[in-house]
């Protein structure tokens, strides 16, 4: 088939390069030029495993384009992906004026029939609004349709190809055989294609990401109240994730979720329920718990060390998860924010993620280029992310390295006895 996709952001360009593996013409546009002469060069704007080699691959074969001339790519496909962003406001709500902008656009520049597919996360009714729009600016036949995206930031080029299901929203016949064809070599090991409404699928995305945070903030209760009562958070995590009524996914505690995604949708979806008169209190719970979780940890180190004026801490991890370079409301920010306010100086290394770090702090931190750089003459090393490289260290060359021998594990990643076998004052969340 032959597709457009509107936005060169996360999801436009990972959707963009995989449905172009799988055989189809794309055409992805992006209104930055820069970006796109980049991306012609198979320059990668973010880190992602598999993207690059990817996209090199299907642009050496033609069959992947980037483009800064929206109308052209709108009159040679006939699906029309709008994946641009839908940056949060300040009252929390969803901002789709990029969105609905594309639309407008992609209706001025039809020259038949179109099948126009929101990818971005969009808050339920912004189907009917991009109906709407298109329908005044064109006189050219139509359907609209909701197709959310379920990417895990590290793991997103395997989750497109191979997807636990895909979701469609649409309204006639014509567009859903249409998605259907597009979708049916995603799924052909059995993962299903759920056709629906467009406002259950719209809600779809908004649902799976607030279960899933709602879950990781209460194993963070949890943890905390293992630490009140000496349990340990690890044997509860584990007899609970037997129970195959919860399974053992997102029970990790930890200092917090972050990413482009779980806060961001979260206070989305608070803010449109309200709008409808509801109070999604539970909701509201997830949210006070994931900030005080990102604070907890700086706490407990002013607990243990007196205070941290003048002190240096060593920070392990920056990006709000592993195999990505993003730090969008990433846990280490709040954290280091809160070691400065302090009076901390703070030496970070993280994998992927220190250009962008850069730019969040400036000079206010010291980047070390190694992992081992960031310990030199540290008073306590706190670990934020569980970057692979940093389960099994050097314990004896950290040991030399810093000024005192203290780690607080944001992540668990470090057992309790190999620490004290060591030599370390170790603590960790909820053991």
């Amino acid at each position: 088939m032959k597709l457009a996709v509107i936005g060169t952001g996360y999801v436009g360009l990972v959707a963009g390069a995989c449905f172009a593996e799988n055989g189809n013409d794309v055409i992805c546009v992006d209104k930055d030029e820069s970006k796109v002469r980049m991306l012609r060069r198979s320059k990668m704007p973010i880190y992602e495993p598999g993207l690059e080699e990817l996209v090199r691959r299907n642009r050496a074969e033609r069959r992947l384009v980037f483009t800064t001339a929206l109308p052209t790519a709108v009159r040679q496909a006939a699906i029309i992906f709008i994946a641009v962003g839908t940056p949060q406001g300040e009252d929390g709500a969803a901002d789709l004026q990029h969105v609905l902008d594309v639309a407008r656009q992609v209706a001025r520049a039809m020259n038949g029939y179109k099948v126009i597919v929101d990818k971005s996360t969009v808050p339920v009714g912004t189907a009917e609004k991009i109906r709407e729009i298109v329908r005044r600016e064109t006189t050219h036949p139509f359907s609209v349709v909701s197709n959310p995206e379920f990417l895990k930031q590290g793991a997103a080029v395997e989750d497109f190809m191979k997807p636990d299901r895909v979701i469609i929203g649409a309204e006639d016949p014509r567009a859903t055989e249409l998605m259907t064809a597009l979708y049916a070599p995603f799924t052909r090991t059995g993962a299903p294609i759920m056709v629906m409404d467009c406002a259950s699928a719209e809600l779809c995305k908004y649902a799976a990401n607030a279960l899933l945070a709602c879950r990781i903030s209460f194993m963070n209760e949890i943890a905390n109240l293992c630490e009140v009562f000496g349990a340990d958070v690890d044997q509860v995590r584990r007899a609970v994730g037997s129970d195959r009524r919860i399974g053992p996914s997102f029970l990790f505690p930890g200092v917090g979720y972050g990413g482009s995604c779980f806060p961001k949708d979260v206070k989305a979806l608070l803010k449109f329920s309200r709008e409808k008169g509801y109070d999604f209190k539970i909701l509201c719970a997830t949210e006070q718990v994931n900030a005080a979780q990102k604070v907890r940890i700086v706490s407990k180190m002013a607990a243990h060390m007196g205070p941290l004026k003048g002190k240096t801490i060593a920070v392990w991890g920056l990006s709000f998860k592993p195999k990505t370079d993003d730090m969008r409301e990433a846990p280490s920010i709040t954290i280091i924010e809160k070691l400065l306010a302090e009076g901390a100086a703070v030496q970070a290394f993280d994998p992927q993620a220190g250009r962008i770090a850069r730019g969040i702090f400036g000079n206010r931190i010291t980047l070390a280029e190694k992992s081992y750089d960031a310990l030199a003459g540290a008073d306590a090393m706190v670990l934020v992310t569980e970057w692979n490289e940093f389960r099994e260290p050097d314990f004896a060359r950290m040991r030399k390295l810093m000024r005192s021998p203290v780690i607080f594990d944001g992540r668990n990643l470090y057992s309790k006895d190999t620490m004290r076998t060591h030599g370390f004052t170790y603590f960790s969340i909820g053991r």
